[in-house]
């Protein structure tokens, strides 16, 4: 395997154990309406406590990273995201909850942004390399539930520390690796084109409505599954389909940008 592709390689399965992070998120849910009685407003706030911090903090390590590269914030972040997840059912109390859900959130901000510049750079702008990397990331999603069903139902939340194993693991080999991965971002690319605030604003407004509606299903679903159909585990399930025809489709998407382009396939 050529260096470019071993560094790949790594950046996808480090996208794949960070993103793990975020899709637990969901499959957490129903065990603490099920042990703490938590009610959908609770449950909705462990939701934005994952996601709200990590939207908000994100586009500053984003700033961070355009200045200088910070290939160190991959192993850290990810680690970190697991590390929240780990703790969140140790504490009683609602708050030490949200806080161990905020944690998680703030180690995913961390990753992302250096991260896919790494796997921008080591693709060399290819849209197959960095659908890769996305589909990486989309399978996370996916394992999360996978991963945390059966932990927490045969351990209860007090079992949650072994969810931090991945990170823990995922951060130590990647941390190790850095040093290959590390030549291929000595110095962050400088861009000498004009921001066009209009077009990106627009941008926005799509992924804001997009988000909305992607992280109520992922909140809800497993919620309304287990109640109607036949339990935490058909949550789960569900959770998984749903998160895994998506990485299918990133797939997709990323081979179809490859044919048509970026901008006629997303309008597709």
């Amino acid at each position: 395997m050529n260096h470019s592709k071993w560094r790949m390689t790594v950046l996808v399965a480090g996208h794949a154990v960070d993103d793990l992070y975020q899709g637990a998120v969901p499959a957490v849910v129903p065990f603490l309406i099920a042990e703490r009685s938590y009610g959908y407003v609770a449950a909705a706030g462990i939701t934005v406590a994952a996601t709200l911090l990590s939207s908000v903090v994100q586009p500053l390590f984003g700033i961070l990273t355009d200045r200088r590269a910070m290939p160190w914030l991959v192993p850290v972040g990810m680690t970190v995201a697991g590390v929240g997840i780990g703790l969140c059912g140790l504490g009683e109390s609602y708050l030490f909850t949200w806080l161990a859900i905020a944690l998680s959130g703030l180690g995913v901000a961390a990753y992302h942004p250096e991260a896919a510049r790494l796997a921008r750079r080591v693709s060399r702008d290819g849209h197959i390399g960095m659908s890769w990397f996305a589909l990486g990331g989309n399978a996370g999603f996916a394992l999360g539930p996978v991963l945390v069903t059966p932990v927490l139902a045969f351990g209860g939340l007090h079992a949650s520390p072994l969810l931090m194993i991945p990170a823990l693991l995922g951060g130590a080999w990647t941390f190790m690796a850095m040093r290959g991965v590390h030549g291929a971002a000595t110095h962050a690319t400088t861009h000498t084109g004009r921001d066009d605030w209009r077009q990106f604003g627009r941008l926005t407004v799509v992924v804001i409505a997009r988000s909305m509606a992607t992280f109520g299903l992922a909140t809800f679903l497993a919620i309304w599954v287990a109640q109607r159909v036949g339990g935490l585990v058909a949550g789960s399930a569900a959770l998984v389909v749903l998160f895994g025809v998506g990485a299918l489709s990133t797939l997709l998407g990323g081979v179809l940008a490859e044919r048509w382009g970026r901008i006629n396939t997303r309008c597709v």
